[in-house]
């Protein structure tokens, strides 16, 4: 299988991030997306509202929001789609990552 060398962010998603901000449609935001170690698998994933880019970050703009990537975590993250659940196993955003071999049972520690 040849995973996507892009990261996507679903539009429930994308309006999760919104809600979470209380920016509105028009206004700019920007999610950065990361992985660091720690975790039950020796990865996690990292979100956070960040206002600027940095010149290393891989930039992807969808839905209205402007997700930002260092380099480090692209090589873990290509191909994934970010998506948000609101189901009764618990609400939050949930990772569809291709490049994951294993993960807890959490959703959010995975390994390579």
């Amino acid at each position: 299988m040849v995973v996507p060398l892009t990261i996507t962010i679903s539009e429930n998603a994308a309006k999760h991030v919104r809600n979470f901000t209380g920016k509105k449609e028009a206004d700019a935001v920007s999610l950065r997306v990361g992985v660091k170690g720690g975790g039950c698998s020796g990865l996690t994933y990292d979100l956070s509202i960040d206002s600027a880019s940095r010149p290393e970050d891989k930039v992807i703009e969808q839905h209205g929001v402007t997700i930002l990537i260092d380099k480090k975590s692209y090589v873990f993250l290509a191909g994934t789609t970010l998506d948000y659940s609101g189901g009764l196993n618990g609400k939050g955003f949930v990772f569809h990552n291709p490049n994951a071999k294993t993960t807890c049972g959490c959703g959010t520690s995975f390994s390579v």
